[in-house]
């Protein structure tokens, strides 16, 4: 038989005051906040950027596009691939004259402003082709600052007909 042994219990203080609270402060959800918030202005931030650089970038690869574009034209009519030369750098889509080599100047021209920004009024995207078609050249102009870029960006295409 087990003796009778009187059990004590343990009194627990009763928790009082501020040293004894459990939570969060408003001050330490209004931190938390505040670096949440500049946390996702640098993500919007590099979202932004990101956008600016793929646009330059579509930019770019529709300027190679366009380049091998024209160049498989004047191989297609190889016999007057010399009066593809425009001799200076031409910013306007030039008319159509009934010759193929001119229909396919303005239909190049016109598909290369369309491509780079969206209409073909815009005067800021040239194009040049020289020495064509001993040493063919074929340079587009337009201006990047939209897309992030610098001012103005450049691509050329050297190829032999």
């Amino acid at each position: 038989m087990i003796p009778n042994i009187p059990t004590r219990r343990r009194r627990v203080p009763a928790l009082s005051g501020r040293r004894h609270q459990a939570g969060l402060s408003l001050i330490e959800i209004l931190v938390s906040v505040v670096i949440l918030g500049i946390g996702l202005l640098g993500v919007a931030a590099m979202q932004s950027l990101a956008l600016r650089g793929g646009q330059s970038s579509l930019e770019a690869s529709q300027a190679v596009i366009q380049t091998n574009a024209i160049i498989e034209a004047m191989r297609a009519n190889r016999a007057n691939a010399a009066s593809y030369n425009t001799g200076a750098m031409v910013c306007a889509v030039p008319a159509a004259a009934g010759t193929l080599a001119a229909n396919d100047m303005a239909a190049w021209m016109s598909n290369l402003k369309i491509s780079i920004t969206g209409s073909d009024a815009d005067t800021t995207t040239c194009a040049q082709i020289t020495g064509c078609p001993d040493d063919c050249e074929v340079t587009v102009r337009w201006d990047d600052s939209r897309a992030g870029g610098g001012a103005e960006r450049e691509f050329s295409t050297r190829t032999t007909i």
